[in-house]
């Protein structure tokens, strides 16, 4: 990887933390796009944002002859089929935490790929799309009142998808997860690496033909 240019469309701190923690070497580029989706069913929803991030970003970069890929990613929490977003205030997060406590729910991230080989003109080399998601199950313990309203009020669960964050202070509500921990943090770590190593070995297995 260490001759293509890999750029993050996420201003996501946790993001950036996860994408380095398995040695890849980006950079970030956030997008300004204003996100529009066509589908409420979560697996769609979020490839559907995900490549919207990566898109908006890539053409930011068109003018980069080298070999480029752009990672769009987007998360969400749904339960019983319902997308719970950010909750913004903490009336809105102690709603959503009184619904998730007790129970199980699911996280949903969709990734978009965005690939172009470079070495020459950018009009013989078109940009590859892949998108795909991950889903993980969440089990809450059951919370009380007084421990929702003391989480809620500490404003970590304003600006996360389901009024909570796995990695932080909730960590001691969560009673057991299905599947992809980093899935539930914002990226599929795994799942992503494989994605890339495969396209790249397919590219170069092209190359020798």
């Amino acid at each position: 990887m260490s001759e293509l240019r890999i750029v993050l469309a996420s201003g996501s701190p946790r993001r950036r933390e996860l994408l380095g923690q398995i040695g890849i070497k980006f950079e970030v580029c956030v997008s300004d796009v204003e996100e529009r989706a066509s589908s409420s069913e979560p697996s769609l929803l979020v490839r559907e944002l995900s490549a919207q991030k990566a898109e908006a970003v890539f053409c930011t970069l068109e003018a980069y002859e080298g070999s480029l890929l752009v990672i769009g990613a987007d998360t969400v929490v749904a339960c019983d089929g319902e997308i719970l977003g950010k909750p913004g205030d903490e009336g809105r997060a102690r709603e959503m935490l009184k619904r998730l406590q007790g129970r199980s729910h699911e996280v949903y991230t969709g990734v978009t790929l965005l690939y172009r080989q470079g070495g020459g003109a950018q009009a013989s080399y078109p940009v590859e799309k892949r998108s795909f998601y991950e889903s993980t199950g969440v089990r809450f313990f059951s919370m009380s009142d007084e421990e929702i309203e003391a989480y809620a009020a500490t404003g970590d669960p304003l600006d996360k998808a389901g009024a909570y964050g796995i990695q932080g202070l909730c960590a001691r509500y969560i009673s057991g997860i299905e599947g992809d921990y980093n899935n539930v943090v914002g990226l599929p770590l795994g799942r992503l690496y494989q994605e890339i190593k495969g396209w790249l070995c397919r590219q170069k297995m092209e190359g020798l033909s």
